[in-house]
This record gives C-alpha cells, sequence and structure tokens, in this order.
C-alpha cells in the first residue's frame, strides 16, 4: 500500500504540471470558442454559442485557407515519403562512411524552423538569390519566385529539404529492424529483389510508414514558423495555411473567442486523421503473417 501511495506522490508533480500547462488552457480555449471575446476591449465575454463555428464554416477565406493548407500537404508529404524512403533502401545496403552520411543527412531536421525561413528567403530572392542567378544563367531573368502560382511549392521545398530526413531515419530503422530469416527464405524460393520487397520488406514496415505520415500530417498542418518568415503568408493571402489563419484572428485582429474555434476544428480535422493512420496502423499485414508461417513450418 505504501509503495502504490509513493507512486502517486511521485507523479504528482508532474500530473499537476500537465493539468496546469495542457488541460486547463484547452478546456478554458474549449470554453472560450462559444463567447465573442476580444482582448482588446474591455467588455466582458458575451455567450454567442455556436456562433463562432457557424461563421467560420460559411466564411469563404476559412476555406480557402484550407485549400492553400491541403495543396501543401499534398505536395510535401508525397515528396517527403518517397525521397525518405528511397534514401532509406539506398542507406539500408552496408558501405564505409555509411555512419557520416547519415548523420549529414539529418542536419536540416536539427536547424531551427526561423534559420532556415531566413536562409531561404535569401535564396528566393528575385534579385539576389542563388536560384535566381541560375535561372539568369539559363536565359531567365528576374523570375519571382513569390508568385500566386509558385510560393506554396517554394514553401513545401523548404519542408522537404528540412523533413526528408525524419521520413529516412524512421524508415531506416525499419528495414533494420526486418528480420533476415525472412529474406533468406524468400532467397531459398529463389524470390527476385521486387518479389522481397512487396511481400516481406513492404508489409513488415507498413507500421512504421503510418507512423510517419501520421507524425508529418500532423505537423503539416501545423505549420507556421518557417512559413511566417518566409513568405508571412503572402502574396496576400496565397500561402496563408490555417495555422497562420488562426494566430492572425487571435494576435492580430484579437477575435479571441473565433480563433479558439477555429482551433477546435484543426485540432478535430488532426483527430479524425489519427483514427485513419491509426485503423491502418492496427491492420496485419497478412504478407508477413504467411512469411512468418512458412518459416515456422520449415
Amino acid at each position: 500500500m505504501e509503495e502504490k501511495k509513493l507512486k502517486w506522490l511521485l507523479m504528482a508533480p508532474a500530473v499537476a504540471i500537465l493539468l496546469i500547462l495542457v488541460i486547463y488552457p484547452l478546456l478554458w480555449s474549449l470554453g472560450l470558442s462559444f463567447y465573442k471575446y476580444s482582448t482588446m476591449i474591455p467588455n466582458p465575454p458575451s455567450f454567442v454559442g455556436l456562433q463562432n463555428y457557424i461563421e467560420i464554416l460559411n466564411d469563404p477565406k476559412i476555406w480557402h485557407n484550407f485549400k492553400v493548407t491541403a495543396h501543401f500537404m499534398a505536395i510535401a508529404i508525397p515528396a517527403e515519403f518517397l525521397l525518405g524512403f528511397g534514401i532509406a533502401l539506398l542507406l539500408y545496403e552496408e558501405f564505409k562512411g555509411r555512419r557520416i552520411v547519415i548523420t549529414l543527412l539529418l542536419i536540416p531536421m536539427m536547424l531551427a524552423p526561423i534559420a532556415v525561413g531566413v536562409f531561404y528567403r535569401f535564396i528566393f530572392d528575385s534579385t539576389f538569390g542563388i536560384f535566381t542567378y541560375f535561372l539568369s544563367m539559363l536565359g531567365v531573368k528576374g523570375f519571382r519566385w513569390y508568385t500566386y502560382g509558385w510560393v506554396i511549392p517554394c514553401v513545401a521545398l523548404v519542408d522537404i529539404w528540412m523533413w526528408t530526413p525524419f521520413m529516412m531515419l524512421i524508415l531506416l530503422a525499419g528495414l533494420m529492424a526486418v528480420p533476415s530469416y525472412l529474406y533468406e527464405a524468400a532467397e531459398i524460393d529463389r524470390a527476385g529483389w521486387f518479389m522481397k520487397f512487396r511481400h516481406i520488406t513492404l508489409p513488415a514496415i507498413k507500421p512504421l510508414i503510418g507512423i510517419a505520415l501520421l507524425f508529418r500530417t500532423m505537423d503539416a498542418l501545423k505549420l507556421f514558423d518557417t512559413l511566417f518568415i518566409l513568405t508571412g503568408g503572402g502574396p496576400g493571402d496565397a500561402s496563408e495555411v490555417i495555422s497562420l489563419r488562426v494566430y492572425r484572428e487571435a494576435f492580430q485582429y484579437f477575435h479571441t473567442g473565433f480563433a479558439s474555434a477555429l482551433s477546435y476544428i484543426l485540432l478535430v480535422i488532426i483527430i479524425v486523421l489519427t483514427n485513419i493512420y491509426l485503423r491502418f496502423l492496427m491492420r496485419r499485414p497478412p504478407e508477413l503473417r504467411m512469411a512468418k508461417e512458412k518459416i515456422e513450418v520449415v
């Protein structure tokens, strides 16, 4: 009995900090989402029920923000997965200096997003940027990267550069964890590289693929710091993702209740996507199960 009390006593500080810094603000902002409230106006909050949520769903600018966010995710996440998976497959084979190569590839994801935003802001500069210089050598002069059609691909390129190593690291760990006896059994059956990849490698690392995509999807929905430094949401609102809109509603327009409601809509979207990914992760890969059963029979 004393041991149980000691466990709770040791956990109490962490639980208290969690309640104060996480749970209480979440519940407070949830309640605030049902009020019309501005931190710049001394009037007390007025209860409006679901009015904030109705205004959000009927606001075409909000839908534009979601469209911009989806556009960014549609470019960045598949590219990061394909590049990360390809690099992981290349690094799976042992070679001299592999650890050094892996360390160098991890540098982008260890940099501060603000610093990366400033760095790429100079690179994409239409006058002095290095990309503009290379294009001028090809005869394309004065190219403006931050135009309406190019700004999201530019932001996605920066995100790909930063977070492809994250995909690579998780998938490489998954590849190295696949039991070698599965490949040995496949070689006995004279299976080729593609068959081993399709029926052993891919099913074995399927959960890690889902985890990597889940983390990147959640992070992409919260994209803010790099984008804020890189474009500020411009030109106009061409690169204004939903998280940047939440920031502006809360800290520029001081629509605190409206921003709280928008934040909870974003939270619901993240929860729904997380459940979809978790269902994907909970499926047992039949190919891998059959391969294991075959090994046990042998």
